[in-house]
């Protein structure tokens, strides 16, 4: 929203507008200028203020406050000039009926009046909304964020007598694009924030500065920020998944590359424990980005409209904090397609697949599913993913670094051991009970007051039942399915 924005509202007919920002300071700023330019009478109200003088008119006696939002509402409905009210927070009261006519009086006033409700979160009753109109602050764009992060730094220079900040050209760039998607003011605290510590934009504020982004849009539980992301090194076999995801890693990390050329996202399916989640956190964790983790399962809400809500306002912040990863864990959870005649689920999907369509942004995603089969056929169709990728059981080699992986991990000298040997014996275990075995190894040696031996993780290899032999059938099916419509990860 900026002033041309607001010069057509007012020239509307619509007497009730809601402004949904954080950002409250900023918009009685557009709005007392506006109205300043004008040169029409404004006010603004509160509940711990009353009412006063915002833009171009008469200041009111402390007699004719209006504290209660009855009394402002009557005292708006029986002013005879025509003016602007800016009502702050007004979202607490919007459930009182008797208020609530009040403001349709008002709006059906038309021209008379301006009635402006300002606050962070707003949705209006029914009968009141098909009167509003509804607009939102423009979020800066990235000369203005360069404008802000430098004034910050001249700030900050001039409070701490040094000629001027440290930086490079290319830190003070990825700055300004982590910066981007937050208002003018939380523009200005991260910046402050980066610049305060040492006097120096470097590298290792980036991190940090993302983190906090994050917590400023926290989603409540519906999308997690990942801390901890991992690194190629850490994921054993998935060869191919890697050379794949190396072709393209220039490609979703240059800013200038056209946007329909960007990597859209990858599916990575197959045995449960087989390394889809550390995949997503290493593809993450490789390029440098964001990882968040979207929770499919805490999308849905017992209130109609509301799981379709979660999901656009999820698929919103992923945009905002862009480029990113967006990892969609354990997708059947969500959009699993049993032939019920499931309406939020069709909904959700619809949803889903329009946004996937429609994106603008640096977005890869990484959706992961042990289950492919329930996945509905719109979602599988070719152009929606990339790739389709297929984790299979690891093979011998891939056993063996995945034994060395997680012996390293927890400090054991894998050259002590037998791997070869170990490897074979745990041909049909997944990689998580590769590491169980380890860990069983090592309990079992604890208790013993003892170093853990080749003889304690083999132990432990024999009494496990793996799933690839519990399972056998249903891994057998998805092998089947993978030969003719996915890539082998491995």
């Amino acid at each position: 929203m900026n002033n041309d924005d607001l010069r057509i509202i007012l020239n509307t007919k619509a007497s009730l507008v809601v402004i949904e920002t954080y950002d409250e300071v900023r918009a009685l700023n557009l709005l007392g200028n506006l109205f300043r330019q004008e040169r029409l009478a404004a006010w603004r109200w509160s509940a711990t203020e009353g009412i006063g003088h915002l833009g171009f008119g008469l200041q009111m006696g402390d007699g004719q406050k209006c504290f209660k939002p009855e009394e402002v509402l009557r005292h708006i409905k029986e002013c005879m000039q025509a003016s602007a009210f800016v009502l702050c927070d007004f979202h607490h009261y919007l459930d009182e009926p008797k208020l609530i006519r009040y403001l349709k009086d008002l709006a059906l006033q038309e021209t008379r009046h301006k009635v402006i409700l300002l606050s962070h979160q707003l949705s209006l009753p029914a009968e009141l909304s098909r009167y509003a109109l509804s607009v939102s602050l423009s979020l800066p764009d990235e000369d203005e964020i360069m404008a802000i992060v430098r004034e910050e730094a001249r700030s900050w220079a001039a409070e701490n007598k040094v000629e001027r900040i440290k930086t490079d050209n290319l830190t003070l760039q990825k700055l300004v694009e982590n910066l981007k998607g937050l208002p003018h003011h939380d523009v200005r605290r991260l910046a402050h924030g980066a610049i305060s510590d040492d006097g120096i934009i470097s590298e290792s504020d980036l991190p940090e500065l993302t983190r906090r982004k994050f917590e400023l849009m926290d989603m409540e539980g519906i999308l997690h920020f990942e801390y901890s992301t991992a690194h190629f090194k850490q994921v054993g076999g998935l060869k191919e998944l890697k050379r794949w995801l190396e072709d393209r890693r220039l490609r979703i990390l240059d800013e200038k590359s056209n946007i329909q050329d960007v990597p859209k996202g990858v599916l990575l399916f197959g045995v449960q424990g087989g390394g889809k989640s550390l995949a997503a956190k290493a593809i993450a964790g490789v390029w440098g980005l964001p990882l968040l983790r979207l929770d499919m399962a805490s999308l849905f809400n017992k209130y109609i409209g509301e799981t379709e809500k979660n999901m656009r306002e999820a698929l919103k912040l992923a945009d905002l904090m862009s480029p990113c990863v967006l990892w969609m864990d354990e997708l059947e959870k969500g959009l699993a397609s049993d032939g019920s005649d499931n309406a939020t689920g069709k909904r959700l999907l619809g949803t889903l697949l329009t946004w996937m369509a429609e994106r603008k942004s640096r977005v890869f995603i990484v959706a992961t599913s042990n289950d492919i089969s329930v996945l509905p056929p719109e979602l599988m169709r070719k152009g929606r993913f990339d790739e389709i990728f297929f984790v299979d059981l690891p093979d011998q080699e891939t056993r063996t670094m995945i034994f060395k992986i997680h012996m390293k991990k927890r400090n054991l000298k894998p050259e002590d051991y037998n791997i070869g040997h170990l490897a074979v014996l745990s041909e049909g275990f997944t990689g998580a009970e590769i590491e169980q075995a380890i860990v069983s190894g090592v309990y079992a040696a604890s208790a013993r007051k003892a170093q853990v031996d080749q003889d304690g993780i083999e132990q432990a290899i024999v009494k496990t039942q793996p799933l690839s032999v519990i399972m056998s059938e249903s891994i057998a099916q998805l092998r089947a399915w993978a030969r003719e419509r996915a890539v082998f990860a491995n």
